[in-house]
């Protein structure tokens, strides 16, 4: 019996069917043009028809380890040639050994997991267990946040995707702490000072978590300022409401650290976890538990389970990615080349009248871009963009750099695995393109 060859695609074809077949997300499916890819490694990436890109924001900063990392992979393929899935109420050796691993790499005592498919299931699930351990209704959130697409995920989610989504009550939001184009304050005691007040005035027997990115993602990369973390840490455990710490960016080395409330110190009550955890290779969250939280499901029923929990190959893919992390010194690295980062940084807003400001914590980045330096009037409306940022965007594509253009802001985030020449690559072409925003200040 002859095996029929299937012919690949053509780029077009792949772009049409796609488009044609598929619903592509946070988009009006008329206006957008996905790029047909083919193939990835390390820090870069090529589509169907040649073109190559520097994957300057790690996909959707969740490919940690770079393109292509055999160890992930090959623990993938020896995981599916064994067991390629059990029902979650089965106990796997992948399960065993990846609960283990993170119980010694997380913060603090926390030592116990429910796995998840992603961030946005680890979130909903972090505060399910936190209503149900202090039998309290209310969360707070942030607003310049995102935690999610679903349920309460995209309720506590506090920039604008939440507002098409609204639909429940039980969130509570406050102000972060920072201000301005330039998002940051030299103390952390005006934002706390608020928090302590918001607190107040909803009642504290009535908030069961508060729930935040220590640094928040998409809507910027915005770092708190020290002391911050620690205050936030001081008053929930004042009024008995359990911290969750949202690391599905932030975390397995993204900011120099394993985790980012490592820099602070902080202990979360609760932890959630994704994109880095598998290196995004195939999907899986966890939300991590503090024993005092962990403990109340001894005698009550944890009301909340996923056919896809604890997936042997998730769970496989995890382990392979810690050891790649921990082979190469990926979290080391991150905080090296972030210190290059940071320089790039410092150079391009020298240059460039167009950079209003600039944040980074290990290879944790973002540029944020204004017309005028001193009324700090940013170059794309908020929730908005603007002819320039289109024009940087499409700029930066054509010159074979990717990476997250949203608002008036370009993220820096490669994976952990870049090299300092990658980098000096990667913000040549940043450099050129940015010629763009200067010159909407000129005019």
């Amino acid at each position: 019996m002859q095996t029929e060859v299937v012919k690949p695609l053509s780029a077009e074809e792949i772009t049409e069917l796609c488009l044609r077949h598929t619903l592509y997300d946070w988009s009006a499916q008329a206006g957008i043009k996905p790029m047909p890819i083919a193939s990835a490694k390390g820090v870069r990436f090529q589509t169907v028809d040649g073109r190559r890109f520097i994957d300057f924001n790690s996909q959707l900063m969740c490919v940690n380890a770079g393109h292509g990392d055999r160890r992930i992979i090959d623990a993938i393929k020896a995981q599916a040639d064994r067991l390629p899935y059990i029902s979650p109420f089965m106990a796997t050796e992948a399960r065993a050994r990846l609960g283990q691993k993170l119980a010694e790499l997380l913060p603090g005592d926390i030592d116990k997991v429910f796995f998840t498919l992603g961030g946005t299931d680890a979130n909903e699930n972090a505060i399910k267990i936190a209503r149900a351990v202090t039998g309290r209704p209310k969360i707070l959130a942030r607003y310049r946040s995102y935690h999610g697409s679903t349920g309460f995920a995209v309720q506590a989610t506090g920039d604008p995707r939440r507002w098409p989504n609204e639909q429940a009550a039980g969130v509570v939001h406050v102000l972060d702490p920072y201000h301005g184009v330039e998002r940051g304050w030299d103390e952390a005691g005006p934002a706390l000072e608020h928090l302590e007040e918001t607190i107040r005035l909803e009642g504290p027997g009535t908030i069961a978590a508060f729930l935040l990115e220590p640094v928040s993602g998409t809507n910027g990369v915005l770092v708190p300022p020290d002391g911050y973390m620690q205050g936030v840490r001081d008053i929930c455990t004042r009024h008995g409401i359990l911290l969750i710490c949202d690391e599905v960016m932030t975390g397995f080395g993204r900011t120099g650290r394993w985790f980012a409330v490592d820099h602070w110190g902080v202990v979360p009550d609760l932890i959630t976890l994704a994109k880095g955890l598998t290196s995004s290779y195939v999907p899986l969250g966890a939300v991590g538990l503090r024993p005092s939280v962990a403990a109340y499901f001894d005698d009550h029923v944890f009301w909340g389970g996923l056919t896809y929990n604890s997936h042997p190959l998730g769970c496989a893919a995890a382990l392979g990615t810690i050891q790649a992390y921990e082979e190469d010194d990926m979290v080391g690295n991150s905080q090296r080349m972030g210190a290059v980062l940071a320089r790039h940084h410092r150079r391009l807003q020298e240059r460039h009248p167009c950079i209003g400001a600039t944040r980074s914590i290990g290879l944790f980045g973002a540029l944020e871009l204004v017309r005028d330096r001193r009324t700090k009037e940013p170059l794309a409306p908020f929730n908005g963009t603007s002819p320039e940022m289109k024009a940087i965007g499409q700029a930066l594509l054509e010159a074979g750099l990717y990476t997250f253009v949203r608002w008036n802001t370009i993220m820096t985030n490669p994976p952990l695995c870049i090299n300092e020449a990658e980098l000096d690559e990667g913000f040549e072409i940043l450099d050129s393109v940015l010629e763009i925003g200067d010159r909407a200040l000129a005019g």
